[in-house]
């Protein structure tokens, strides 16, 4: 779903409660006066209630509320703005809440905890938020987030048509074909701003890597997709492996696939590499002898989610420090069997909902719970069962590189035991690796000094 579609000119109001409780009742009576079915007393109870439980405060005086009701439409988005500012004790040092941003969903709309992520990202964007917030009317509000939320704000510009980038964009066409490549991999963080491939290589499938969100409707163009993937090297093609993972796990390319991959260094604005990748080849030892990539249970979303927080994590740490962390992902209930709890369970008793790794508000707090010693345990659907797990499985048959520790014994085991994937956080160099069945794929390279 792309999110303009989502945003009404007549739910948009500027507030006058200055506490949390008002500003809500202000925004449900807009949703009520619209659509006559919604029961204003029970969401008011049910968006409270989400409140004292889980701070739904996104920082930069932005708030996204949400909860999900019986009603006779997907989704239902209404959006109050406070000069003044809303008072709300989940703040940081008592920090003023300006925009609130009220999301409803139906209990049995499909793709909630997505949109939610993607509303989540979009409000991260310093630029949208002030613009939105210092707007002259409503109608100015509804006009700059219709523009940022269907990507024109921050819309991609085409690469500079210089001589050496139009040459690499027509040779890497002409090897693409020659190789029998199924699909153009475009590296998009080469050019500041980002780019749009779709205009250079028509006749071919494109698929647009970037560290940046990008909202598209795969449904409009079927020979388009993007993957978002973080890197933290100015490298050449870094996010190559961790993109081609991702692709494979979406379907978008397959085994047996030969991938053209097209690049250059971060924000030189330069395109400069054209390198031919074999997919099979890339990732045999991987499969060592198996054609499945993924654990049927697992979600290829929820992989990408873990991917990208590990990444997180390994760039920025916690308070200006390494973290190390292993993440394990998929057939929880024989996991859960070879586990031991190191602390009391963080995430017991909350809702699956609330403890998914989807929801966007699980993002701080998977980093905050990453110092624990111990393993995150979460379920194929994203759930997260739980933290500092102890992994009691033994495995003798691979053998790691020298200098890799007890975490990266322990992520290789439980994927030897179970069909399950593991992502390791190296607490001295950042990298991040992933095991399957054992066999370790490194999907960023050291950040400095010898294995971790």
């Amino acid at each position: 779903m792309k999110l303009d579609k989502i945003i009404a000119r007549n739910r948009i109001i500027d507030l006058r409660s200055t506490d949390m409780r008002g500003a809500l009742t202000e925004l449900i009576a807009v949703a009520a006066g619209k659509f006559t079915d919604l029961k204003q007393e029970s969401l008011l109870r049910g968006l409270m209630q989400r409140e004292s439980t889980m701070t739904t405060y996104l920082g930069e005086g932005v708030a996204l509320p949400h909860v999900r009701v019986k009603m006779g439409r997907s989704y239902v988005l209404v959006i109050g703005r406070s000069q003044e500012g809303i008072h709300n004790e989940n703040t940081v040092e008592e920090e003023k809440i300006h925009l609130i941003f009220m999301l409803l969903a139906d209990d049995k709309a499909r793709g909630y905890l997505q949109l939610l992520a993607s509303i989540a990202r979009l409000l991260k964007d310093h630029e949208l938020v002030h613009a939105v917030r210092h707007a002259a009317t409503t109608g100015d509000v509804f006009k700059r987030l219709v523009a940022g939320f269907g990507g024109i704000l921050a819309k991609p510009v085409q690469a500079q048509q210089n001589r050496i980038n139009r040459l690499m964009i027509r040779e890497a066409d002409r090897v693409a074909k020659g190789a029998g490549c199924g699909a153009i991999m475009v590296f998009g963080d080469a050019f500041v701003g980002g780019i749009e491939p779709g205009a250079w290589f028509p006749k071919s499938k494109t698929i647009l890597v970037t560290r940046n969100l990008v909202e598209f409707d795969e449904a409009d163009d079927n020979s388009m997709g993007v993957i978002q993937v973080r890197s933290y090297s100015p490298r050449r093609l870094a996010q190559l492996r961790s993109a081609m993972f991702v692709a494979l796990t979406r379907g978008m390319i397959s085994f047996n696939d030969r991938v053209c991959c097209v690049g250059g260094i971060a924000g030189s604005n330069q395109f400069d590499t054209v390198v031919i990748v074999d997919v099979e080849r890339e990732f045999q030892t991987l499969l060592t002898g198996h054609a499945d990539l993924m654990p049927d249970d697992v979600k290829p979303e929820v992989l990408e989610r873990v991917i990208a927080i590990a990444t997180e994590l390994a760039v920025e740490g916690r308070e200006g420090k390494p973290v190390g962390c292993l993440f394990v992902v998929g057939d929880a209930p024989k996991v859960e069997r070879l586990i031991k709890p190191l602390v009391l369970n963080p995430f017991y008793g909350y809702k699956e909902e609330d403890r998914n790794i989807l929801n966007p508000f699980m993002d701080e707090t998977v980093k905050e719970f990453s110092s624990i010693d111990g393993a995150f345990i979460i379920r194929g659907d994203g759930v997260v069962s739980s933290a500092g797990s102890l992994i009691q499985a033994a495995d003798v048959e691979h053998i790691l590189p020298s200098g890799l520790g007890s975490r990266h014994a322990a992520a290789a085991a439980i994927t030897v035991a179970t069909e399950c994937i593991s992502i390791v956080v190296s607490s001295s160099t950042g990298q991040v690796t992933l095991f399957r069945r054992g066999v370790m794929l490194p999907l960023t390279e050291k950040k400095f000094g010898p294995a971790g």
